[in-house]
């Protein structure tokens, strides 16, 4: 497919316009960096993971961000990364970009900490949300150390 044909497939299935010099300045390596909005459209047209800014330098960033920001988007790095190493897990893989995909990803994993310091509450919810659950879920459970106990609120 042509870079001319590529644009005109990707206007029609997506509605978005994207030049062909600018797929060329992509393609040869001129544009190593690209917006989010770009990567976003290539990823989506090509149904492929948008790579959460992997190839891009430490820091950098064609938007300001705020410090919670950095953290999170520091954070969805090494969560991608973390998924990458468990591959062979195809559940925990998909978890953990699951985890890296949502806006909030630092509150999910705060809220999973909370989760974990109430001893009742995690066996109760995986039988609300995954009735019977599975052999190796059971297995790592039975593996579990006794839960810390609740810190005192701040």
């Amino acid at each position: 497919m042509s870079q001319q044909e590529l644009v005109r497939a990707i206007q029609a299935e997506t509605g978005s316009k994207l030049s062909q010099s600018y797929l060329s300045q992509i393609e040869s390596g001129a544009r190593p960096h690209l917006t989010n909005t770009t990567r976003q459209l290539l990823a989506g047209f090509f149904k492929v993971h948008p790579g959460y800014l992997v190839d891009d330098p430490e820091g950098y960033s064609p938007e300001l961000q705020s410090e919670l920001r950095n953290v999170e988007y520091k954070l969805d790095l090494w969560l991608v990364d973390g998924a990458e190493r468990f591959r062979r897990d195809p559940e925990l893989k998909q978890a953990l970009l699951t985890l890296a995909r949502h806006e909030h990803s630092r509150e999910c994993l705060l809220l999973l900490e909370s989760i974990l310091d109430t001893p009742e509450l995690l066996p109760r919810l995986l039988e609300v949300l995954r009735p019977g659950g599975d052999a190796q879920t059971q297995e790592v459970d039975a593996q579990r150390p006794e839960p810390r106990k609740r810190r005192a609120q701040r």
